[in-house]
């Protein structure tokens, strides 16, 4: 504006007439803009009032996270990323802010950030807090009912509460522990080598018995554990983790826990029911649950319920091809594929020959070892493989491989690859056409599936789908760095045990960059030059499943190597199960985010797995005596019951 018109406008401004000019050129503007806007088309009104609104709504949503936000920017540079967006579902298991009625804040994608760290800052506040409990309805899926509880009572236990429950369980438990360790022969051989590893012993011990306090209390009997609602779900109506835990409390010395729980098998468990069952997890779970007991315990109690549930899976063989069916009805000795297909998984038909084979051998009848060692001549002489991988599915009425080009080391295909070397071991070395197939997929994995992630370099499995490479890596994979430590303790090419402590960094990295400390089930490396982070999880695949893959080869890695870093991965492992899975009535429960601390959302199941395998790896892990379950004498199913390995004369 020219300086001698702005002089004009101030000396206006104090005279009798200068408001009313003023009030007129507001009124003329607004006869201006008025008649611009019916100037607009209705099309062009519409556009300019939906950003208006659309303007509004995001300041008022915006608002309450402007002070998160900028506390956030002094951690450092924060991080966008789409596979962080918070999940829709509010869980039963209320965050801290909640429980004092306030109203949660929604963590926006920015807020991320790239941090070993567990959580965000946030996270450090909750010991200073008291916690409020205010009633919550918790869903119960299964049922489609709603039960009311204490959120607290029922919620996961915070890390103060861990503490103190820990250690108060650790001084409840220590009397009755002395007298189990004077008198049982799994104890008398745990001499851990410094104050550290004894009280991880103890650790593993209190979570057992934490997670068998549930079962015991609100799911005995039945095959799962459901420990947000105090309730049960039953798969096949056999206890199954009551029997999948048996070994567990023989080798950690739970005398008392280990004496309920024969007495039921004594006296409650009965296979004489028409109930279908699926062979394979039926004789990993039970079959060899309640082989390696017997062998443990010298009980015949528990051989005869072996002989029992094995007779009664036999039907599943009774196929054109011999490959057998994967349902059976126990009750009634009939099998039949699953409804929607004629088709078995590959590593379901491939990975119940440990436990038929032992079965043979105690009871002297050849026809168990016989149909399952029918099953690995017919893979071994089918086409279809890739330098040594197998195809995922196979026919029950042809014997074929069916769903051809994808090869996986992961689900449906991974225990084919670990029962390969474990027979061989199983068998006294002699069977060189499963020792021949295993080196030869091991080499196929390297040709295929081996590759390295930016910006670090891990070493990761991917998949290969018709010619097509993808970076996808379950971790269910993550069994094959102890497999191939195995391998090479067993004299096998010194360059497995190599790769087997490239890939365990990489399988612990699934955890340890997790902001909750626990792997996803599934994950995705990235390959690009110039990638932020190695590792990617989509929404879809952020649960957790209490799965003992990664603990059981920190197990065979340490107990081979006495690197003392397997050691303190595992106890960091622990530490996160306790710290947001663990369920302060009793039980753990796995959960669906693991990249949300504040919203972990459990699924409200104890996997019967976390106790048959997931605890026992972790205590043999932290055990100092290779003499408990030595890997000389013994070789562990796929569920980790271990199993003897024959005399050479056998």
């Amino acid at each position: 504006m020219h300086p001698s018109s702005r002089q004009d406008y101030v000396s206006i401004s104090f005279t009798g007439h200068g408001s009313g000019s003023y009030n007129n050129s507001k009124q003329w503007r607004r006869r201006s803009c008025w008649r611009k806007w019916k100037q607009l088309s209705r099309l062009q009104r519409s556009l300019i009032l939906f950003i208006l609104v659309l303007v509004f709504i995001c300041g008022i949503a915006s608002f309450p996270t402007v002070t998160e936000h900028l506390r956030g920017l002094t951690d450092g540079v924060k991080e966008t990323d789409s596979n962080s967006l918070p999940q829709p579902f509010i869980p039963p298991v209320l965050p801290e802010a909640l429980q004092q009625g306030q109203p949660p804040l929604p963590e926006q994608p920015s807020q991320r950030k790239l941090s070993n760290k567990r959580g965000p800052p946030l996270l450090q506040n909750h010991l200073q807090r008291k916690r409020n409990a205010s009633d919550v309805v918790i869903e119960d899926k299964a049922a489609g009912s709603k039960k009311e509880g204490k959120e607290v009572e029922k919620g996961v236990i915070s890390t103060a509460e861990v503490a103190i429950e820990n250690q108060r369980e650790v001084e409840a438990n220590k009397a009755r522990d002395k007298e189990n360790k004077d008198d049982h022969p799994a104890n008398q051989q745990v001499k851990p080598s410094n104050e550290s590893d004894t009280s991880w012993l103890e650790e593993v011990r209190v979570s057992f018995r934490h997670a068998w306090k549930g079962y015991k209390d609100f799911a005995w009997g039945y095959d799962e554990l459901r420990p947000i609602s105090k309730s049960y779900s039953e798969w096949f109506g056999l206890g199954l983790t009551l029997i999948d835990a048996l070994d567990t409390m023989w080798i950690l010395g739970l005398k008392e826990e280990f004496e309920e729980a024969k007495a039921w098998v004594a006296t409650e468990l009965t296979f004489n029911k028409n109930v279908d069952v699926n062979l394979f997890e039926s004789t990993i779970r039970i079959l060899g649950g309640l082989l390696s007991t017997y062998h443990l315990t010298g009980d015949a109690i528990f051989l005869d319920k072996a002989i029992d549930i094995g007779s009664r899976l036999m039907p599943a063989f009774n196929t054109p091809s011999k490959i057998p069916y994967s349902d059976v009805n126990i009750g009634k000795g009939t099998a039949h594929p699953p409804r929607w297909t004629s088709d078995s998984t590959v590593a379901e038909v491939t990975s119940i020959q440990l436990e038929f084979r032992e079965l043979s051998r105690l009871t002297q009848e050849p026809q168990y070892q016989a149909a399952v060692s029918e099953v690995m001549k017919r893979v071994h002489d089918l086409d279809g493989k890739l330098d040594g991988l197998v195809p995922m599915f196979i026919n029950t009425n042809n014997g074929q491989f069916t769903h051809q080009g994808i090869y996986t080391l992961g689900a449906r295909a991974d225990s084919y690859y670990e029962y390969l070397l474990k027979q061989w071991i199983q068998g006294g070395k002699k069977e060189n056409q499963l020792l021949e197939d295993y080196l030869q997929a091991i080499e196929g994995v390297k040709k295929n599936l081996l590759q390295k992630s930016s910006p670090n370099g891990l070493t990761f499995v991917g998949e290969v789908s018709h010619g097509q490479f993808s970076p996808k890596m379950d971790h269910l994979v993550c069994f094959l760095p102890g497999t191939l430590a195995l391998g090479a303790y067993n004299g096998l090419p010194a360059d497995h045990m190599d790769l087997a402590k490239q890939l365990m960094e990489t399988c612990y990295q699934m955890y340890a960059q997790m902001e909750t400390g626990l792997s996803p089930e599934i994950v995705q490396f990235n390959m690009h030059v110039g990638s932020i982070r190695d590792i990617d999880v989509k929404l879809a695949d952020r649960h957790n499943l209490l799965r003992p893959e990664t603990v059981e080869s920190l197990f065979y890695l340490y107990r081979f190597t006495k690197d003392h870093k397997y050691r303190e991965w595992g106890w960091k492992i622990l530490q996160s199960f306790n710290k947001y899975t663990k369920v302060s009535s009793g039980g753990y429960t796995s959960i669906n985010n693991v990249r949300d601390p504040e919203y972990p959302s459990p699924r409200d199941k104890m996997e019967s797995f976390f106790l048959g395998e997931t605890l026992k790896y972790l205590y043999l892990l932290f055990s100092d005596d290779p003499d408990l379950i030595s890997l000389d004498r013994y070789v562990f199913n796929t569920e980790a019951h271990p199993l003897p390995i024959w005399p050479s004369t056998a």
